[in-house]
């Protein structure tokens, strides 16, 4: 027996914002794919130069890369979800913090996701339901402080 469920699809995302959320899409699933180290190691180069996300940019970066994948949309579908959603931020020039971790309580699960502004972005547990395993955030400038 299964256990019903309903995709929340975001509904209004511009059509500029999902055709960019498809050309994300392809190099996110391809980095989901890759061991965590190398992962890192990417997004580590992509980062560079890119000031941090707001949440309300993180947000519609999320919202869009749902909009335009069932797989990223699914409960599944954290690893490619949060990474096609921190590569469309880079389109527009900021950078979130990805993060994978695992539950902090039973039933213990894996989970990717990006936080803005110093939380979790669209998820629908509590802030500290997850605790960081790995984390990219926004680069320091160079000579600088680093960006909160």
């Amino acid at each position: 027996m299964t256990t019903p469920s309903a995709l929340d699809i975001p509904g209004d995302v511009p059509f500029t914002r999902r055709l960019a959320a498809r050309l994300v899409l392809l190099p996110a699933v391809l980095l989901s794919l890759l061991p965590p180290r190398r992962i890192r190691a990417v997004l580590e180069v992509v980062r560079r130069g890119a000031r941090p996300a707001t949440a309300g940019r993180a947000l519609a970066a999320r919202d869009a890369v749902c909009a335009v994948s069932l797989r990223c949309a699914g409960p599944r579908g954290c690893l490619p979800r949060s990474l096609g959603a921190a590569l469309l931020c880079r389109l527009t020039g900021t950078w979130p913090t990805w993060c994978t971790g695992v539950s902090v309580v039973p039933p213990f699960a894996a989970h990717a996701w990006i936080e803005a502004e110093g939380r979790p972005v669209g998820e629908p547990m509590p802030d500290d339901y997850f605790t960081r395993l790995l984390a990219v955030g926004p680069a320091s400038p160079p000579g600088g402080a680093p960006h909160h």
